[in-house]
């Protein structure tokens, strides 16, 4: 069985998939109306979401399916206790997959260790957040017309950002991506993640504090909130943060098709004036969100039930023990408990 708990999980072939099987959905939405009927989905959302608990819900609807779950903790029996995996060893029971959000980085992994149906990480603290990435991909996809040779800029809280890490490890996968950093000293891309991913994979990359220096260069512009909690110096805070605002002067020097993201929500980092400029596409990115969820909830469903390991002295086809997969760092899909290549 696969789960989605970071963007790594996915081959780029199964990403690349995923993304037209969305665009196919956005073509022919008749076709998938009732793909997912008598199916279930279960949201458990451990910490306040919008965008991202609607969409799951919303997409599930769209699909035919049905959806249970809580959006709040003490309305569960983890108010009681209750850890993660007693939570979906029960909900298991109930529900066809799973979409779980939580604040302890690594509980959908845990989560995924015990599940007997496909758990996604609908975001987990800081770590990961791969279905916003989904959507990241399907929008710049849409926008642009491709993925590969972009120059994407990150503007406003890169240290921190769940959303920035994801992408920048999905786009590494693909080529001539160029990458510019836009951030306060306090704020900048984790060491890690530059030479784990940037450097490791060979993606361009470099850094800069000026939106007006690097805005002409850009493809994509993917805006977050620059956070005024990280700060100690509430003065030092004061100088930087309209640094990274983007208004109609700012939009004026970007290239004519640049495309503006944002994970959303926001607070006064993207003046409203600029909402109606043809080349903002947040809340477009906001429809392609569920859209990809759609396309995501169909594959895991279709790969759950396809993976099956061929060893006949592997435990899982002597035993009773639910079959579990996982992806190796070639690409190569193995059984969890043998090794041994299911695709």
């Amino acid at each position: 069985m696969k789960h989605l708990i970071d963007p790594t999980d996915l081959t780029k072939k199964e990403i690349d998939e995923i993304v037209a099987l969305a665009e196919d959905i956005i073509a022919h939405r008749e076709r998938y109306q009732g793909s997912m009927a008598h199916k279930k989905l279960a949201t458990l959302f451990y910490e306040p979401s919008t965008r991202t608990r609607l969409s799951f819900t919303a997409a599930m609807m769209e699909l035919g399916g049905q959806v249970l779950g809580f959006s709040n903790p003490q309305n569960s029996s983890a108010a009681k206790g209750e850890t993660v995996q007693d939570t979906v060893r029960v909900v298991g029971c109930f529900a066809d997959i799973i979409a779980m959000r939580h604040p302890i980085e690594g509980a959908p992994l845990v989560a995924s260790e015990v599940s007997s149906v496909p758990i996604i990480n609908a975001g987990d603290g800081s770590h990961s957040h791969p279905t916003q990435t989904l959507t990241d991909l399907l929008t710049i996809k849409r926008e642009l017309g491709r993925i590969d040779d972009i120059t994407i800029g990150f503007c406003g809280d890169l240290r921190f950002g769940r959303t920035v890490h994801s992408l920048i490890k999905a786009l590494s996968r693909y080529h001539g991506i160029k990458v510019v950093l836009i951030a306060p000293d306090e704020l900048r891309l984790p060491d890690y993640i530059k030479q784990d991913v940037c450097e490791k994979m060979g993606v361009a990359y470099r850094e800069t504090d000026s939106l007006d220096e690097a805005i002409p260069e850009l493809d994509v512009l993917y805006m977050t909130r620059v956070q005024k909690e990280r700060f100690l110096d509430e003065d030092e805070f004061d100088r930087v943060k309209d640094s990274f605002v983007l208004d109609a002067r700012r939009m004026a020097l970007a290239k004519e098709k640049m495309a503006v993201l944002h994970p959303l929500p926001r607070v006064n980092e993207i003046l409203t004036e600029v909402d109606e400029d043809p080349r903002a596409a947040y809340f477009r990115q906001v429809e392609n969100g569920k859209l990809v969820r759609m396309a995501l909830i169909i594959s895991l469903m279709e790969w759950k039930d396809d993976l099956h390991c061929t060893n006949a002295k592997c435990i899982c086809n002597n035993e009773k023990h639910e079959p579990r997969f996982r992806l190796a760092e070639n690409g190569i899909t193995r059984c969890w408990y043998c090794d041994s290549k299911v695709r």
